[in-house]
């Protein structure tokens, strides 16, 4: 993840547009939860990256281990009550140039593991979050602010989607949180 100085400089490069139409959007366009091999999928994945003492079961399901979730700072020892959020909605990316990618490209943007797209937090403030962007929906957990932006605004220039005025003046102040 870029730290908050690369972040500011992907921020201004971002591409200032209004969002585009929903038109033809379905979850479907974005196959997720692929496989990583070794009978995991990208959910088990996040969740044994992002978790601590992780246990797994014969089918790759986290049985056991401990997680916080970032956006509420709530921890959970059952990942049955976790989600795993695309910091970067999938509504969101097609608004803002996803709609023209091919499904491989949306397959890959909907299961990255490289890129700070992909996190374990409380289905609530997933749940909370929808397809939102960061005018409409912040982390609760405002010590959180300046890890999310980064995160956002990194996924954002990787893909080479566009954002709203609403969404990068946000995100400017979210990354006036950092501490460097």
């Amino acid at each position: 993840m870029p730290a908050a100085g690369q972040a500011r400089a992907q921020l201004a490069g971002l591409k200032v547009a209004a969002h585009g139409s929903m038109s033809g959007y379905s979850r479907d366009r974005f196959p997720h939860w692929a496989s990583q091999g070794e009978n995991c999928n990208t959910r088990e994945a996040v969740l044994h990256r992002d978790g601590a003492d992780v246990r797994r079961d014969g089918q790759c399901r986290a049985a056991s281990g401990t997680w916080t979730s970032a956006y509420d700072d709530l921890t959970f020892k059952d990942a049955a009550d976790l989600d795993i959020d695309h910091v970067v909605p999938l509504a969101n990316a097609w608004r803002s140039g996803a709609n023209r990618w091919t499904q491989e490209k949306r397959k890959e943007f909907a299961n990255d593991l490289t890129h700070p797209q992909l996190i374990a937090v409380s289905a609530g403030s997933n749940r909370s979050k929808g397809d939102q962007g960061p005018d409409e929906w912040q982390p609760p957990s405002r010590t959180y602010w300046c890890t999310y932006a980064r995160a956002w605004t990194s996924v954002k220039a990787t893909y080479e989607l566009s954002v709203t005025v609403a969404e990068k003046g946000m995100l400017g102040r979210m990354l006036d949180t950092c501490s460097s």
